[in-house]
């Protein structure tokens, strides 16, 4: 219902980038440059001063950022408001996940979630933590489900579940028979770690920081890009790895893969994060609920299974 040149104006006066304006609202980068025209045509006066490849909004453009920004929290609190008269939650969602999040937890929670609400229109991208936080900064999605801390103050972040990460080895290695192990008891043997970015390897390397072993202690001889890659490592007897243990029920239940709890325990959180902003659509207030609600049953779910973790 709003007007499209406004709503076009508003990103780009958010993000001060043409560019990230176009990925947050999957246009090209002209049509968001021919739509913001337009509206300057129609005020007759510029809005964005463009200099040294450096977007800043001109006294005009703050004057009508601050009313689009008015304009989008009243209609947002009107389509929420009739949609909650008559129960109606449609639109159109993009959520990202770490690589861990998106093989393991949202598969299930997306498809009950589709079930409640089949006209809510769900898309999922799929990446580090690092780069996930990068696209909710930048609003190319609404919605991110990261592992580990998230360092940004300006983003709501709300823990979703706490998750248990352990030793993995084949069954014929030399610890599997282990209770529990320290992390100085893995640092003698080949390790495959998660890349760069991954909130799996940031939380290892903190582990070990508080442990007082370097961070540069483990013998790291491969780095791959997904757990699926590193539990096919691990089984081939390349090296030793840690991960989530929900990544490992279907090798455990197998017995292709042994999980070893560490000592003291490595855990980490799993958290929501979005923008900070005033006004979301209700599919997003549903989403979130829903989300909630299943972090916290799948939490019951994994004490009950593994009182000990």
């Amino acid at each position: 219902m709003a007007d499209r040149r406004l709503q076009v104006f508003y990103t780009v006066a958010r993000l001060l980038s043409f560019t990230k304006a176009a990925e947050a609202l999957h246009m090209t980068q002209p049509a968001v440059t021919f739509q913001v025209r337009q509206l300057e045509e129609h005020f007759n006066t510029r809005l964005f001063d463009r200099t040294h490849n450096r977007v800043s909004l001109t006294e005009a453009g703050r004057t009508a950022y601050g009313y689009a920004e008015r304009i989008f929290e009243a209609y947002t609190e009107m389509d929420n408001a009739i949609r909650e008269i008559t129960g109606d939650v449609t639109g159109a969602l993009t959520l990202g996940a770490s690589t861990t999040i998106a093989e393991y937890m949202l598969p299930a929670l997306l498809g009950n979630f589709k079930k409640k609400y089949p006209e809510v229109n769900l898309r999922l991208k799929v990446s580090n933590s690092e780069g996930i936080v990068s696209m909710v900064e930048n609003n190319i999605i609404d919605l991110g489900v990261v592992e580990g801390p998230v360092s940004n103050r300006n983003l709501q972040v709300e823990m979703c579940r706490l998750d248990q990460l352990v030793v993995i080895v084949p069954p014929s290695h030399p610890l599997a028979k282990k209770d529990c192990l320290s992390i100085e008891e893995i640092l003698p043997f080949p390790f495959i770690c998660r890349e760069e970015g991954s909130g799996t390897r940031e939380v290892i390397m903190d582990y070990l920081v508080a442990q007082d072993v370097d961070r540069n202690g483990l013998a790291i001889c491969l780095e791959l890009g997904s757990p699926e890659a590193i539990k096919g490592a691990v089984e081939a007897g390349m090296g030793v790895s840690i991960l989530s243990r929900s990544t490992i029920d279907k090798e455990l239940a197998l017995e292709r893969l042994v999980g070893i709890p560490l000592e003291p325990p490595l855990t980490r959180q799993f958290s929501f994060v979005h923008q900070r902003q005033k006004f979301r659509l209700r599919a997003m207030e549903e989403l979130l609920s829903f989300a909630r609600d299943y972090c916290e049953t799948q939490s019951a779910a994994e004490e009950e299974r593994c009182p000990s973790s």
